[in-house]
Order: structure tokens, then sequence, then C-alpha cells
């Protein structure tokens, strides 16, 4: 008998794009698996109104963008998760493990469409609906009106041409994605605007001791595995998730070692604490962590607790 294998993924483009690009070189490397995709929506794919889906995403393991596909995969309904990792929680449901994370990495930088930063007039409306990016562009430019929009990525950058907002921060990684490149007017430097934690990287996640798990036990990239890890173990240090303004970028520089550089941003970009660090590939969680400690130790904590206030 043919084994089958049960991909689920979110609904959108994006998400049905990443499915390809993971599944194109698996399915040739096993011809005899036969590979179905499901479609689960997400409570973030449900409510479109609410501009960052805060109160969703604060609850005790879940995300607005996993929650329902790991419960899809705890109950059996699908047998393999491909998540954008950056809205992975650090914690995954137990009873499930996160493979080791395909290669290449996308572009992780965030990008400006619409206008650059030095173009943007006083007071210019840019559109973002992620804490870190609001905070971040109000770090660069305190005169900035930042307005919070939800929404799939062509759906965003119309705003820029159809709509009321002078420009919209996106992941470089969703528009290379969907060919969307040419829309760009300036990349951010990930040194000055770290990414969120994952960002550009694919999440494969499966039932623990499952077939799915012991077939593609041997895949993914075990560089780009060591970077995004140590970037979640940074945020885990900080009990971070995705509605909190921590970005984090890891690479593996010529000297063979891994680099992590990291910001925790107050929301009204007034106050941002920034660190460095470096070590063996093999130490990259005691990485993460001494990143995080530099962090807190110059006032993250209390950054991170002023937007955890009701």
């Amino acid at each position: 008998m043919t084994d089958v294998v049960r991909i689920g993924s979110r609904a959108s483009k994006l998400a049905r794009t990443q499915v390809t690009e993971w599944l194109t070189p698996i399915a040739e490397q096993f011809p005899g698996v036969r590979f179905k995709r499901e479609i689960i929506l997400e409570g973030g794919d449900q409510d479109r109104v609410t501009p960052t889906l805060a109160g969703v995403a604060k609850t005790a393991r879940g995300s607005a963008f996993s929650t329902n596909q790991e419960e899809a995969l705890v109950t059996g309904r699908v047998d393999v998760i491909v998540h954008s990792l950056k809205d992975l929680p650090t914690t995954v449901h137990e009873g499930t493990t996160l493979l080791t994370t395909p290669g290449p990495r996308e572009d992780v930088r965030d990008v400006l469409c619409g206008a650059t930063l030095d173009d943007l007039p006083q007071g210019a409306r840019v559109g973002t609906g992620a804490p870190r990016r609001v905070a971040q562009l109000l770090a660069l430019r305190q005169d900035l009106e930042v307005v919070p929009i939800r929404g799939n990525v062509p759906g965003r950058l119309a705003r820029t041409t159809k709509g009321p907002l002078d420009a919209v921060v996106l992941a470089a990684a969703g528009l290379n994605r969907l060919g969307l490149m040419p829309e760009v007017h300036q990349r951010l430097d990930p040194a000055v605007c770290p990414p969120s934690p994952g960002q550009g990287a694919l999440g494969i996640q499966v039932r623990t001791g499952s077939l799915a798990a012991r077939l593609l036990a041997g895949t993914g990239d075990p560089q780009v595995d060591a970077c995004v890890r140590a970037e979640r173990a940074l945020l885990a240090e900080l009990h971070g998730g995705c509605s909190v303004p921590v970005g984090a970028w890891g690479r593996i520089g010529p000297d063979g070692l891994l680099h992590l550089n990291a910001a925790v941003t107050s929301l009204d970009g007034a106050t941002q604490v920034t660190a460095v660090g470096s070590g063996p590939v093999d130490d990259l969680e005691k990485l993460g962590c001494r990143v995080a400690a530099d962090l807190l130790a110059q006032g993250a904590a209390g950054i991170l607790a002023e937007i955890r206030k009701p």
C-alpha cells in the first residue's frame, strides 16, 4: 500500500505557496508517498477586523495563526503542518515536534512598499499590523502615523495606491514567494530592525513518533535550523510571542560562529534596548538565552511589562 501523508496549512495564497515550496523537493525525495493537502482556517483568517489580534494571540500556548492547525495535527486530521515559523509559539503543542527547519531560508528583512523612509513626508501614514514593526518604525521616525492594517499581501499593497496610506511594511519573504518584489522601495537593515524570530523560515510540525515524523526525520537544513532556534530561544527566554515587539536575527558568519542581533522596543518607539552575541552553532540555546539576559539587564522586562498591561 502507498503511504499517505496529509499536509495542513492556512488558506491564503502565501500559505499554499509555502506548502509547494516545501513539498516539491520532498515529493521527489519520497516518490512512493502520496501527499495530500488540506486547508485549515485560523482565528486570524476568520477575524479580519481586529488590527493585531492581540486578544486571540495571548492564549496559554496558542496563536491566532497556528492553534487550529495544531489541533488538527494532534487529532490526526493531518500529519504535517507547514507554518510560517514566525507565527508559531515557542512552545508547540504537547505530542508534536518541529522538524529540522527547511532551507534555504527566505530573505529575513522587513521592507517598505510605497516609499523609502527618507522620502516619506512629515506625518506620513504607514500601515502595519505588527507591534514590533510599529515600534521599530517609530524608533526611526517619531513623526510617522502608524496605521493598523490586516489582510493578505496584495490587499495591503493596494492600500498605498488605492487607499490613504503613504507606505506599508511587509516581510520580504512573503513578497518574494508571491513574486511581488518589484513593489519594494526599501529593504530595512536587519541589524537595525531585527525581524520577528523565525521570519523567512518555514516550520514543519509533526506528531511525535508518527509515520510522517519517521519519514521526514532526515530532512531540513541544520544551519538554518540553528539560526532560527537561537532566535526562538531568545524569544522564549523573554516570555514573548508574535504580539510583542521583539526582533531577533541569527546567521552563521564566515568564522563559522552563530551571530545573533536582537532588540526590544517600546510601542511608542521612545525606548529601545539592543544586544548582540556570538557563539558555537552547537551552543545555540545558550546563545539565545545569553543575548536575552543582556536585553533584560538593560530594561527589556520593563518595556514588555508595559506592553502586556490590560
